[in-house]
């Protein structure tokens, strides 16, 4: 289980990314930016957060 927790943060990362394409391609919303913004922020503060205490 704690090597699945170590990973959430990265994706957390990486489904921002995942919106910030379906953003540029398909549907340009400001709601897909704000969303990406939000997952990529709370994906790094997690990755630091957890690596911090799973070590």
């Amino acid at each position: 289980m704690n090597t699945l927790l170590k990973y959430l943060g990265a994706l957390l990362v990486l489904c921002g990314v995942v919106c910030l394409a379906i953003y540029y391609f398909a549907v340009p919303t400001n709601t897909l930016l704000w969303l990406s913004l939000v997952l990529e922020l709370v994906g790094i503060l997690a990755y630091i957060f957890i690596n911090k205490t799973v070590e």
